[in-house]
């Protein structure tokens, strides 16, 4: 079974303890600290940006968050946004984030679904997926036969593999019953978020990284991962903007995640310390732990 991780010290641990499946990357020796990212943008020439902890902590935007990119935007950044939210499409997540008054376009918003949908189907031709999705959620993006297995777990016992979208709906009953099913028929998971937890107004939500990192300690077996910190969305995400990864900065909230995996791409990493994961906390013994390395940490967007 998976853990309960409620907060920021619980996170970090579990994601160290999975840290033999993430990406390798090499770091600064010391970060920059500043107030905002205004302070320092002009290190690059674009920011590839993560939502929750940088933009809006669940529905609600960052202060001060939409002036930001405007301000970026006007002094020549290219801004491009890569979530791990992969209960959006990419014209879903374009649509929240504009309800939150931010002015993306299409081309400037990478899903980790979108990146998954593009793959999945040269990976497993023509398969039957099982998938583990939030309510309503439609697959008339994916490629292959999907069907929902929450509301029909009896799919884990015939799919071709496990597509884990969302968490939403996710139980320990549902999560035992896979268990079960793998453990007699090991198929292939893919992972469209491989988010342990994301900061949302009441706490932290369990996403479905945290899900699929259970499975592979119980049973081992194959998971293929779409989404950060792993290497196919910064790809998409540097392809957006027109620039190479060293002239980008990741900016996300999260060590393992954004940084990691912005500092794997080749990209410089930028941490937003106060609206995330480490809210309220002294992100210096977090860098100091994990040996992960901003190229700068701000208090805020």
């Amino acid at each position: 079974m998976s853990e309960d991780l409620r907060d920021a010290e619980a996170a970090f641990l579990r994601y160290e303890a999975v840290r033999a499946r993430l990406p390798v990357a090499r770091f600064s020796a010391a970060p920059v600290f500043a107030r905002t990212l205004s302070e320092v943008a002009d290190r690059w020439d674009g920011f590839v940006l993560d939502a929750f902890g940088v933009l809006n902590v669940g529905e609600t935007p960052i202060p001060g968050a939409v002036a930001r990119m405007a301000e970026l935007r006007a002094r020549g950044k290219k801004l491009c946004v890569l979530t791990n939210a992969a209960s959006y499409t990419r014209a879903e997540a374009l649509r929240k984030y504009r309800n939150l008054g931010f002015d993306f376009s299409a081309e400037e918003v990478v899903s980790s679904r979108d990146v998954a949908a593009a793959r999945i189907g040269r990976l497993m031709p023509g398969a039957h997926w099982a998938a583990i999705a939030a309510e309503g959620d439609g697959f008339s993006d994916l490629p292959g036969r999907v069907g929902d297995a929450v509301a029909e777990p009896a799919l884990f016992d015939v799919a071709d593999g496990v597509l884990f979208l969302s968490s939403v709906r996710w139980t320990p009953v549902l999560q035992a019953r896979l268990m079960e099913a793998m453990a007699r028929r090991p198929i292939p998971i893919v992972v469209a978020n491989p988010d342990l937890v994301a900061p949302r107004e009441d706490g932290f939500s369990q996403e479905p990284g945290l899900f699929a990192h259970a499975i592979l300690d119980a049973l081992g077996g194959v998971a293929h991962w779409y989404g950060k910190p792993f290497a196919d969305g910064f790809h998409d995400a540097c392809a957006r903007t027109g620039l190479p990864p060293e002239r980008l900065a990741m900016v996300g909230d999260t060590l393992h995640t954004d940084v990691l995996g912005g500092c794997a791409a080749g990209m410089g990493a930028v941490l937003v310390a106060d609206h995330g994961l480490f809210a309220g906390r002294d992100v210096r013994g977090y860098i100091a732990r994990s040996g992960i390395v901003p190229d700068a940490v701000v208090a805020t967007t």
